[in-house]
């Protein structure tokens, strides 16, 4: 018989290892409200955590962006889930790839941070409709956010697949996640519905225990609203606020425990055709310190801000339709392109001044290129494709429907009619009640007549034959993540008029343009006369190779005026130069193909192309265009938006 093999030294070391290393039913994270913390595993504790969003971020950075996040003293991160992100379709679940949320919690785990949950439903953070799947308005009459019962049977259905996933993650039960928030700044929103938090907070209760701590975030004209008996309570507010006297109404609410500021702001979201926020390395420092100074708990939003690429940034609504810009970058310590700042060195002294700082190099920035310019060619009129855009046919109705109405979620959809007589003199078209949401491209027999715009531009002057085909290109630029966060309906809301006639007997194309740009090569459509400066929704394109190091860079577009990027079939987001403030598109090196293999940029210019159609990858971000300047700290208490 063969002796037997000595254990390996693993085997020997995981028994001892398991009885030092706490155990899963020693595990706590609660309040001690007779000393005003927290303790942890029974010790007192005090988290100095950070905002990252993994679904504004490429899965492959995450690592890189959790471990410099950690190396900077951070101790627990801050995150979102994105009920759209993961149920595209009612019942349909989507935890694949860059949706993978266990994935992330493993990655947060790897790097030593626990993590404060916000999964919901309702997030705002400046995401397409705050998180909430656009398919909800397929019932017009829904009330978001509400004792509904149609809003709270598709909510108790979706926490019913995500709460379960997360189970195994809670803190007690062996992993990182040490608190969980109850919906997101209920007390902003006009509803004021507490049998629609009590049922959150019970659903919640059932479905994950009663050992998590649960818990609300409001800002302070928010807490009387948003807060919850049986919730703990916290605050949300930037370096320009009162300290002192939020943190004195907030103990009107939570009179003991640990004061907590679960959104301390380390810079400011941007608008399209507003100033790059910016907020100083000094005003953020100082109110961390002296937040810390009194044992507070503090989450910085945002520490990395990423990106909002493809369709998926949100909007407010403050006097007028405002949609937020493809960059997140926020201003956070960690730049958009993951490198950190001089603002992350000072945060990281403040925080060693009152916890232990991992030791080590952070690693440097990551290389950034350079390439171009390169002359994009003109590929056709978007009216050229839509045979490939909408292969299943239109969808034809008496009077114009809403994307909600046709179950187009995101990007653009066409609407065609046709005249019923001759307009020989210029004749206004209008769309009435402010019906255009967002922006209409309008062409008569293909040829471009300009744009309609929600709250802005709301009337051009027409002519046509009689049968003209006219054609209304409608995108799509987010709905509301904030504001009065009422039903954000998309599309034609209103019968369009055309002098004194209604225009009836539509067809609406729903447009899967992201599906169209994943084969577009070899695509040849027959060579027509073209004017020399197109203008219009058009689609233009090249291909380049890398020959040299690939990096991270940035897309910059001068010339062009608005429209939406692929690379290498991947939906970069939106540009709009002639808006601004954003210029440049950020790149992660991941998207690129390197050693010469053919990289392919498209582009659906929606206005003007420049004379020169070309474009340049830059190793540095253009955030704030030279006709607007840049928003600095002022003296005046910020308006908070809601996140």
């Amino acid at each position: 018989m063969a002796p037997e093999k000595p254990p390996c030294l693993p085997s020997l070391l995981l028994p001892l290892l398991t009885l030092l290393l706490p155990q899963a039913d020693t595990r706590s994270f609660v309040v001690d409200r007779d000393n005003d913390r927290f303790l942890l595993d029974g010790a007192p504790f005090r988290y100095v955590s950070g905002s990252l969003h993994y679904f504004r971020v490429p899965r492959v950075l995450w690592a890189d962006r959790l471990f410099k996040m950690r190396l900077s003293g951070l101790n627990a991160i801050q995150f979102y889930v994105p009920w759209n992100y993961h149920e595209p379709q009612p019942g349909v679940y989507n935890f694949n790839g860059s949706r993978d949320l266990i994935a992330f919690l493993n990655e947060a785990a790897i790097a030593d941070l626990l993590v404060i949950l916000r999964p919901g439903p309702y997030i705002c953070a400046e995401w397409e409709m705050g998180g909430l799947p656009s398919w909800l308005l397929r019932n017009p009459k829904i009330h978001l956010r509400s004792s509904d019962p149609d809003f709270l049977a598709a909510v108790d259905s979706w926490f019913k697949v995500l709460l379960p996933k997360i189970y195994p993650w809670l803190y007690h039960n062996g992993g990182n996640i040490i608190s969980i928030q109850v919906e997101n700044e209920y007390g902003s929103y006009k509803a004021c519905d507490f049998s629609y938090m009590r049922h959150l907070a019970g659903l919640f209760r059932v479905l994950l225990g009663d050992k998590i701590l649960l818990f609300t975030t409001d800002g302070p004209q928010g807490l009387k609203c948003g807060s919850l008996q049986g919730l703990y309570t916290t605050v949300d507010f930037g370096p320009a606020d009162n300290m002192t006297k939020i943190f004195t109404l907030l103990r009107k609410y939570e009179p003991h425990g640990p004061l907590v500021n679960s959104e301390y702001y380390t810079g400011w979201l941007d608008y399209w055709g507003q100033n790059h926020s910016t907020r100083s390395i000094l005003s953020v420092t100082k109110g961390l310190e002296n937040m810390l100074k009194l044992g507070a708990s503090v989450n910085m939003y945002m520490f990395h801000g990423g990106t909002n690429f493809g369709y998926w940034n949100g909007a407010d609504e403050k006097g007028r339709f405002l949609p937020i810009t493809t960059s997140y970058d926020y201003d956070a310590p960690i730049s958009e392109a993951g490198d950190p700042t001089p603002k992350f060195f000072a945060l990281r002294n403040v925080i060693s001044k009152f916890q232990k700082v991992p030791l080590g190099p952070l690693p440097p920035p990551s290389f950034k290129m350079m390439l171009g310019p390169l002359t994009l060619h003109l590929d056709g009129d978007l009216l050229d494709f839509l045979d490939f855009l909408c292969p299943q046919g239109p969808i034809r109705s008496i009077l114009p429907m809403t994307f909600e109405a046709v179950k187009q979620d995101h990007g653009f959809m066409l609407y065609r009619t046709y005249l019923t007589q001759t307009i020989f003199e210029p004749t206004p078209f209008w769309v009435p009640n402010d019906g255009v949401h967002d922006r209409a491209y309008v062409m008569v027999d293909g040829v471009f007549q300009g744009v309609l715009e929600r709250n802005m531009r709301h009337k051009l002057l027409l002519t046509g034959k009689l049968g003209a085909k006219l054609d209304i290109l409608l995108e799509n630029m987010g709905r509301l993540s904030f504001g009065s966060n009422s039903s954000d309906f998309k599309g034609v809301l209103e019968p369009p008029i055309l002098g004194q006639t209604i225009l009836t007997q539509w067809m609406m194309f729903p447009l899967k343009i992201d599906n169209f740009v994943k084969w577009w090569f070899p695509l040849q459509l027959p060579k027509t006369s073209r004017p020399q400066f197109p203008s219009g929704p058009t689609f233009y394109s090249t291909t380049f190779p890398i020959l040299g190091l690939v990096g991270d860079t940035f897309l910059y577009l001068p010339g062009w005026t608005k429209g939406q990027v692929w690379i290498n079939g991947f939906n970069l987001g939106r540009y709009w130069t002639k808006q601004g403030p954003q210029q440049t598109l950020y790149v992660p090196r991941p998207l690129l193909f390197s050693s010469g293999i053919l990289n392919t940029i498209i582009l659906l210019e929606l206005e003007k192309v420049p004379p020169q159609p070309e474009v340049q990858f830059l190793d540095k971000p253009i955030l704030n265009s030279s006709i607007h300047k840049t928003y600095i700290d002022s003296p005046e208490p910020m308006v908070l938006s809601g996140h």
